[in-house]
C-alpha cells in the first residue's frame, strides 16, 4: 500500500514521476501528490482522489519544470484521506519534504515532545512527525540530512520505506527502508526511487532493492551511498538486472488488468511448472525443495501462514498435503498467528505464501516461526522480495506482475507451486506407485489446457451475472479441495462487486446459512463429479425446495445437477485435488462481471491495497 516514486537527473521529473504514480495505481490509495524542485523552491500539489485528479490540479496549479522531484499515493492509516493529510509534507521551516509508505507507531510521543519545543502540525499523519523530527535532529546536531534521517530512523518505532528532499542539498534524495519495499533504479547520470521497479522500466534494467534498516544517498554524478541504519556500517549496493517487461505491466487489448491475468492464467500456469515439472523424465524438480528435502519429510507438520487469497491457496494445500503426502498440516491466518502465542518446535516447516513477498502479517509470521527453531519456505510472485529474503528456502510462482487489486492467477499459480510440493514429497515417501506419480504429473501438465476450455464460459457467466448484478447477499457452496474454491469465490465478490458474500462447506449449510436462502438468494455451488457428488446433490436439493437461485458449477456432460440448477456452468473433469485449478476460474469472470455491471473499479476497488506492508 501507499506508492512511492522520486527522480534525480537531466530529464523532466514531472512525466517521470506522474507516469510512475499511474504505473503504482494497483497498490491501492485515496490520495495522491508530487513536489517538484525547479533550482529554487519547491512547488507541491497534492489532493484526495486519483492520480488523474493529482495530474489536473497539478498542470493548473503549480509550475512543471525541474528535475528532481517526488511522488506519491497515499492509503490512509493515520487521518482521513484529505488533502491536507496527502503527501509529500513539508518540514516547519520548508526546507525539508517527505513521502512516506509504512506506520510510526510511537508518533505520538514525537509529537508532543516536538510541540513542546515549538512545532506545529496541519495534518493528522504521522509521516508530518518524521519530517519534523528529522528537521529537529538536524538543527540540534547540526548535521547533514542523510546523518539526520539515520539518527531520526533510530528513534522511532515502526515501518517505512521514505524519501526526504533538502532545498539546502538540491543535489541528493536520501532514502531509507525498514518492512516496506524500496527500488532505485540506476541510468545513465539518473536515478530513478520507487515502491517497485514499475515505475521505472523503460528507463533502465538495472535496480537496487533496499534491504531492512538500510538508507541511502542517492547524489547527482556519484555512486549511490548506503548504510546500515542501526550501526551506520557501509554497505554495498547489489545491482540486479530487471526480469520485468513493459508489455507484462499494460493492459494491452483488455479493458482492465483483471480480466487480463484472468486469460494469463493457462501461460501463468505453465510458466509455474516450467523447468520443475519434467513428465518424460517421470520426475518434479525444485531447487529450494531438493536441497532441504530431509527438512520435509522429517517434519513432525507443515504450518501454512498467509492473508486473503493466499490463505484460500493454503487451505487448498492442506487437502493436497495431507491426501497425497500424507503430512499433517495447520493452515493460519499471519495476522492471528504471532498473536495467540503459537506452539512451534524445530521440528516444524512453515510454508508462507504471499503473491507481492512484503505482507507485513506473514512477515512478522514468519520472523516468530524462525525465531521458534522452525525451517521457514516462501512461495512468492515477486524476485527479491522481503519474503524471498527472509526465508531459509523457497520457491516462486512466475505468474509475472498482478496489477489488478483482487489476485487471481496468484492464486491458481501458488497452488500449482504447493501441488508440485506435495506431489514430490509424496513420491519421495513412497505413498504414490510409479503409475499413480506419472498419472498426476501428466494431469497437472494438461491443466493449461483445461483452464482455456474454462474461460470458454466467460460468454454464458456474463449473461449470469446480468441477471444478479443488483444481488445483494451471496452463498457459496463447496466441499472438500473446493470448500477453499468457495471461501475465494465469495472473496472475489466481496472485494470488487461490494456485494456481501459468504463462502461454506456445503454440509454446515444447514447448520446455519440454511436460514438466509429464499428466492432473492443466489447460490454458487461447486458440484464436481470429484468428491462428495451425491452429497452436494442433496444440498442442492435442499436448496431447491426453499426456492433459492442456484448457479452451478459442474463437470462436462453433467445431467443430474443440470435438472436442478437455475443455471450451469461446465469445467472440463480432472482429478479431484486439481479441480480448484479449474473450478475457480467461473467464479473469477462471475465476480468480474457483476463488479463491471454494477460500476465498480475493478482493478481498484475501494478501501483495498495490493501489498499490505502494515500489520
Amino acid at each position: 500500500m501507499c506508492g512511492i516514486v522520486g527522480y534525480i537527473g537531466k530529464k523532466d521529473a514531472y512525466p517521470v514521476i506522474m507516469k510512475g504514480l499511474q504505473r503504482l495505481e494497483y497498490r491501492g490509495y485515496d490520495s495522491a501528490g508530487i513536489a517538484l524542485f525547479d533550482g529554487n523552491k519547491i512547488n507541491l500539489s497534492k489532493t484526495k482522489g486519483k492520480v488523474q485528479d493529482l495530474k489536473e490540479r497539478s498542470e493548473s496549479d503549480i509550475p512543471l519544470n525541474g528535475s528532481v522531484g517526488i511522488g506519491h499515493t497515499r492509503w490512509a492509516t493515520h487521518g482521513v484521506p484529505n488533502d491536507v493529510n496527502s503527501h509529500p509534507h513539508y518540514s516547519n521551516s520548508g526546507n525539508l519534504i517527505i513521502i512516506h509508505n509504512g506506520i510510526i507507531e510511537n508518533y505520538e510521543a514525537i509529537k508532543q515532545e516536538l510541540t513542546k519545543r515549538g512545532y506545529t502540525f496541519k495534518s493528522d499523519t504521522d509521516t508530518e512527525v518524521l519530517v519534523n523530527l528529522i528537521e529537529e535532529v538536524k538543527k540540534k546536531e547540526n548535521v547533514l540530512l542523510g546523518k539526520a534521517v539515520q539518527i531520526a530512523l533510530n528513534q522511532v518505532v515502526g515501518a517505512y520505506a521514505i524519501a526526504v528532499f533538502d532545498i539546502e542539498k538540491p543535489d541528493e534524495i536520501v532514502v531509507a527502508k525498514l518492512g516496506s519495499p524500496l527500488a532505485i533504479g540506476i541510468g545513465e547520470d539518473e536515478f530513478f526511487i520507487a515502491s517497485d521497479a514499475s515505475p521505472f522500466i523503460e528507463y533502465t534494467n538495472n535496480a537496487v532493492y533496499l534491504e531492512d534498516q538500510e538508507m541511502a544517498i542517492v547524489r547527482l554524478g556519484k555512486e549511490i551511498k548506503l548504510r546500515k541504519i542501526k550501526n551506520d556500517a557501509i554497505a554495498y549496493p547489489l545491482v540486479q538486472e530487471l526480469q520485468l517487461n513493459l508489455e507484462e505491466i499494460e493492459k494491452g487489448m483488455y479493458d482492465h488488468f483483471m480480466l487480463k491475468e484472468i486469460y494469463e492464467q493457462p501461460s501463468a500456469i505453465k510458466d509455474t511448472y516450467r523447468g520443475r515439472l519434467l513428465v518424460d523424465q517421470g520426475i518434479i524438480k525444485m531447487s529450494g525443495i531438493d536441497q532441504n528435502l530431509e527438512k520435509f519429510l522429517n517434519a513432525n507438520r507443515i504450518i501454512i501462514v498467509a492473508c486473503g487469497t493466499s490463505w484460500h491457496a493454503g487451505l487448498v494445500a492442506e487437502y493436497i498435503f495431507e491426501d497425497l503426502a500424507r503430512i499433517p498440516v495447520e493452515v493460519e491466518y499471519a495476522s492471528e498467528f504471532r498473536y495467540r502465542n503459537p506452539v512451534i518446535t524445530e521440528n516444524d516447516v512453515v510454508i508462507a505464501i504471499s503473491q507481492s513477498g512484503e505482507t507485513a502479517d506473514t512477515l512478522a509470521a514468519i520472523k516468530l516461526a524462525k525465531e521458534k527453531g522452525a525451517y521457514v519456505f516462501g512461495v512468492c510472485n515477486v524476485v527479491g522480495s522481503s519474503i524471498a529474503r527472509e526465508t531459509h528456502a523457497g520457491a516462486y510462482t512466475h505468474a509475472g506482475p498482478e496489477i489488478g487489486v483482487a489476485s487471481t492467477k496468484a492464486f491458481t499459480t501458488q497452488i500449482t507451486v504447493l501441488t508440485l510440493i506435495a506431489l514430490k514429497l509424496a513420491k519421495e515417501k513412497g505413498e504414490f506407485s510409479q503409475s499413480r506419480f506419472h498419472e498426476f504429473l501428466s494431469e497437472l501438465e494438461n491443466i493449461p489446457r483445461k483452464v482455456e476450455i474454462a474461460l470458454q464460459s466467460n460468454p454464458l457467466v456474463e449473461i449470469i451475472a446480468n441477471e444478479y448484478k443488483d444481488s445483494e447477499n451471496c452463498l457459496y457452496l463447496g466441499r472438500g479441495y473446493n470448500f477453499p474454491v468457495a471461501l475465494e469465490g465469495a472473496l472475489k465478490l466481496k472485494e470488487i462487486s461490494y456485494i456481501h458474500a459468504e463462502g461454506y462447506p456445503a454440509a454446515e449449510m444447514k447448520h446455519g446459512p440454511i436460514a438466509l436462502i429464499d428466492e432473492q438468494m443466489p447460490v454458487i455451488v461447486i458440484a464436481t463429479n470429484k468428491g462428495h457428488y451425491e452429497k452436494v446433490v442433496s444440498n442442492i436439493q435442499e436448496i431447491k425446495s426453499r426456492n433459492g437461485k442456484i448457479i452451478a458449477v459442474v463437470t462436462e456432460g453433467d445431467d443430474q445437477v443440470k435438472d436442478l440448477a437455475d443455471h450451469v456452468i461446465e469445467v472440463p473433469e480432472t482429478l479431484e485435488s486439481l479441480t480448484p485449478l479449474i473450478t475457480t476460474i467461473p467464479l473469477q469472470l462471475l465476480s468480474y462481471h457483476i463488479a463491471i455491471m454494477r460500476g465498480c473499479n475493478v482493478d481498484q476497488p475501494r478501501n483495498l491495497a495490493k501489498s499490505v506492508t502494515v500489520e
